[in-house]
């Protein structure tokens, strides 16, 4: 659906070493430091970057937002959580676990990340 995620910082390669921990966990590379002086995390379908804002404005995070990554199983999301919290992340809401309504059940676990954007990874579970 998307074909590409920016997220703003305020100092790439600080959010560079969180995000390589945490998408490493997902199975993802570590980020390429582009000519911009953007961190970019690829994949098949999709981008993932970090970025300083264009207008030289500070960074600040998005309120309502989150940005979700897809976890093939729920050891892979509390896995994500702890890596995250290591590296500086927060956790925020409830612990890593199941969450729905109805047939439609998720294994999420939240974080905020070193600028305050909300972050989670999702397993689809089965019904």
């Amino acid at each position: 659906m998307f074909s590409h995620i920016m997220i703003g910082t305020n100092d790439v390669a600080r959010s560079k070493t969180f995000y390589d921990a945490i998408m490493q966990v997902l199975g993802y590379s570590e980020g390429v430091i582009d000519d911009k002086g953007r961190c970019m995390y690829f994949s098949p379908s999709g981008v993932l970057g970090l970025t300083k804002p264009i207008d030289g404005e500070d960074a600040s995070h998005g309120n309502g937002m989150t940005i979700g990554f897809l976890a093939s199983s729920p050891e892979i999301v509390d896995e994500w959580h702890r890596v995250g919290i290591e590296n500086g992340g927060l956790t925020i809401e409830d612990a890593p676990g199941v969450r729905g309504t109805g047939d439609r059940k998720l294994y999420l676990g939240y974080l905020r990340d070193l600028d305050g954007n909300k972050i989670c990874t999702t397993h689809f579970m089965q019904s």
